[in-house]
């Protein structure tokens, strides 16, 4: 498995590009806008994308799901809950303050513990909600995209629509500290490609001493 992280667009979401070596079949993680260098890097590296594949549904992490999926064909995939809350008309009035092209609806609804496959790798979904009610880990070890739900020295927000702060704790102690503590974490966010594994994260991050996040 080949992994490329690229920081792209406004809020500088750190989005993936994960893709099988032997069969050059890939999926990108997160298009969170500059298309335009994605797909140059796809086409350059001869790769085949498969799935554009949302961690949650906030805009600033599918924006680029319209200008992908256009140019791959690819389908775009999100756990069905957050498929429900961000296609309501109040979410979407909501979150179209940032001002962020809008994503195609998703083709494949996904759900806890089902896996997506691209040529000889595949990411095992983890339901980790919180900073979404549909957010997910992908995991393949000893890699775990980790989306908006544990930064390296961090968590996710919770003040948005849909947010909690109770869930976000609750899936980061039981769905991620859980995995071996030599999993490396690829963050949603990193300013600066920040990445940390799951031990560190379990023995220093503030955030999960038990205080409450807002």
């Amino acid at each position: 498995m080949h992994i490329q992280q690229m920081t792209v667009g406004m809020l500088q979401v750190c989005s993936y590009i994960v893709n099988c070596e032997e069969t050059g079949e890939a999926v990108v993680i997160d298009p969170g806008g500059e298309d335009d260098r994605i797909i140059d890097y796809c086409e350059s590296s001869r790769l085949k994308v498969r799935y554009l594949i949302a961690t949650h549904g906030h805009p600033d992490h599918v924006c680029g799901n319209g200008g992908l999926q256009k140019a791959f064909s690819a389908k775009i995939v999100m756990h069905a809950a957050d498929a429900d809350f961000f296609w309501q008309p109040q979410t979407r009035e909501y979150f179209s303050m940032l001002g962020l092209p809008e994503s195609p609806e998703p083709d494949l609804l996904v759900n806890d513990g089902d896996f997506i496959a691209f040529g000889r790798e595949r990411l095992e979904v983890i339901h980790t909600p919180g900073h979404s009610p549909g957010g997910i880990s992908l995991y393949s070890a000893p890699h775990c995209f980790t989306g908006d739900t544990l930064f390296a020295g961090g968590v996710g927000r919770t003040d948005f629509p849909g947010g909690s702060s109770r869930d976000l704790l609750q899936s980061i102690r039981t769905r991620l500290l859980t995995l071996p503590p030599e999993t490396i974490v690829w963050p949603g966010h990193g300013y600066g490609g920040l990445q940390s594994t799951i031990g560190e994260e379990a023995r220093g991050n503030p955030f999960l001493g038990g205080r409450a996040i807002g």
